[in-house]
């Protein structure tokens, strides 16, 4: 409506009341000068007419309200012939409606306002095939070319007048173009610590940012029921239209089937790899030379320091567990978030995702006491850190385990088998969204060597009697007495603090736990076989 006044043959028109719907579309005029104009009105229209339709209606207010509710965009009068005048609730309605009415000069002619507002449409829409059909065809020749994400993103800057980018679900940027330092630094569409685009701050379709006019249009990029992601258009100094959202769909829908097409590749090829990584892990891939070269055919370099990272999805507190195939879009994305932030610090490493965890095999410093506790570990905190979004981002946990070095092929299983208890005991010992390295597990580290469960159990038993079994609320709360003891080399009144006892209660229960288990308090080396029976029992619980 804005742009409508520009025009000559309404230049003089006069906004009565409800300036704040001037950005109201119009998408076919009406000329009307009937008694009862309501059943002929349309959305988008713009209705001219003179005051004969309001000198016969009762409630003029109610009639303003009416037309609003029909999705009038505006409507210009011709004053003096029948109403001099528009009563201040009729305004008033229309202001707080932000319904424009405007009062059109004597001297203008209905034929000259239809005439040239029609023309001006008609060349709008001419204009915006025109796009739509660049844009179709633009993103054909995409799909037919074989290209990816980042050639849709490359070819529509300049056809949508914008910065373009496709996300995941989460933000990650995927593909972008046009984008200048000014918008990448702007921290209403980018989170300054991640660089993530902020995808929750924008809906579907156009969004202002703090200024007056829209600037950002989303669109989900999906697929069935499966959300792969976000197509973003940021225009460059110009308010969106309905138009870039049309427009932006289309990408979406090309995004989709370049999505599709690369995820059904990537499975064949991911479970081809995924096969032989197991076989690898397991110690199956064959002599090492074989591996090696069947690896770099993969596009991984397995000749040189590797640490092995287990993650592990967190479950959702509450949440039932959910079906198998509801597992899989969750897991994808997991996987890819692993594969997409690896690969940008070492493009050699092998990223697979599996149904229960992802297994990633990055290259380590070969330096140092070989010990992921120094520079690979640092280097694997980062990329976690930078998976789970610098805090999350809304994303669910997940516990990680860190192994040692492994220096040849022949150490990648033992590798494995470190990373994955590592990744259990850190999610038994600290809770969801745990990291922990192999060689900061002490005991545990040692416990989880020893194959003969049996043997284990028998120690454990032998050293604690009837406190080895679990279950027993008493012999649980017992247990969990002495560890704190322990823990606290002996001191019966911080243990008491910690525990909120009574000093003599705490006593009481000392003198208790001697009679069954002897004089550990005096006896150094029975203390420490209590100590290691006691991480034995919590391994144990964590192994079943």
């Amino acid at each position: 409506m804005a742009d409508a006044l520009s025009l000559s043959s309404l230049a003089g028109a006069e906004v009565l009341a409800g300036a704040e719907g001037l950005d109201r579309v119009i998408q076919r005029l009406n000329v009307m000068e009937v008694p009862d104009i309501l059943p002929w009105v349309k959305p988008n229209e713009l209705l001219l007419t003179t005051g004969y339709p309001l000198r016969s209606a009762g409630d003029l207010a109610g009639l303003v309200r009416d037309l609003d509710e029909r999705g009038l965009a505006a409507v210009a009068i011709k004053l003096g012939r029948y109403v001099d005048t528009l009563p201040p609730e009729v305004l008033g309605t229309a202001d707080s409606l932000g319904l424009p009415l405007l009062r059109l000069s004597g001297a203008v002619a209905f034929d000259d306002v239809l005439n040239q507002l029609l023309t001006d449409i008609l060349n709008r829409q001419a204009a915006t095939l025109a796009r739509a059909e660049e844009v179709h065809r633009v993103l054909v020749d995409v799909i037919l070319a074989g290209g990816g994400l980042a050639a849709i993103t490359s070819k529509l800057p300049e056809l949508l007048d914008g910065s373009v980018m496709v996300t995941t679900p989460d933000g990650r940027v995927l593909a972008r173009s046009g984008m200048d330092e000014a918008v990448l630094a702007d921290p209403r569409c980018f989170d300054p610590a991640g660089g993530r685009f902020q995808v929750e701050n924008f809906k579907h379709g156009a969004h202002a940012l703090d200024d007056e006019d829209p600037r950002v249009v989303q669109v989900p990029i999906l697929a069935g029921n499966l959300d792969h992601g976000r197509v973003v258009l940021i225009t460059r100094g110009r308010s969106a239209e309905a138009a870039d959202v049309h427009l932006l769909e289309r990408a979406a829908a090309t995004a989709a089937l370049v999505i599709t097409r690369d995820l059904a590749v990537s499975a064949v090829e991911g479970k081809y790899q995924g096969d032989f990584l197991r076989d690898l892990l397991a110690g199956r891939a064959g002599d090492d030379d074989h591996a090696v070269r069947h690896c770099a055919s993969l596009g991984w370099d397995i000749d040189r320091p590797l640490v092995v990272v287990v993650a592990e999805l967190d479950a959702e507190p509450g949440a039932p567990v959910p079906a198998a195939g509801d597992l899989r879009p969750a897991h994808e994305r997991f996987a890819g978030a692993w594969s997409m932030v690896v690969r940008e610090r070492d493009p050699r490493a092998a990223v697979v995702g599996y149904s229960q965890e992802v297994v990633v095999l990055m290259g380590a410093d070969s330096g140092g006491n070989g010990a992921a506790g120094g520079a690979p570990g640092r280097l694997v905190r980062s990329v976690i850190a930078q998976v789970a979004g610098d805090g999350g981002g809304g994303r669910r946990p997940f516990a990680t385990g860190i192994s040692r070095v492994a220096h040849g092929p022949a150490e990648l299983p033992r590798a494995y088998e470190q990373a994955r208890q590592a990744a259990r005991v850190g999610r038994r010992m600290n809770g969801p969204g745990s990291v922990a390295e192999f060689d900061d597990l002490g005991v545990y580290r040692l416990l989880s060597q020893i194959p003969d469960t049996a043997e284990l159990r028998s120690f454990t038993a032998e050293t604690l009697g009837e406190l080895a079994e679990t279950g027993t609320p008493e012999k649980d709360d017992l247990r969990s007495t002495l560890e704190t003891l322990l823990d606290n080399n002996l001191n019966v009144a911080e243990t008491a603090r910690l525990l909120h006892f009574h000093y003599n209660t705490l006593r009481y229960r000392i003198g208790k736990l001697e009679r069954m288990l002897g004089p550990f308090s005096t006896d150094p080396h029975l203390r420490l076989n209590i100590m290691v029976a006691l991480r034995a029992v919590r391994m144990r619980d964590l192994r079943d």
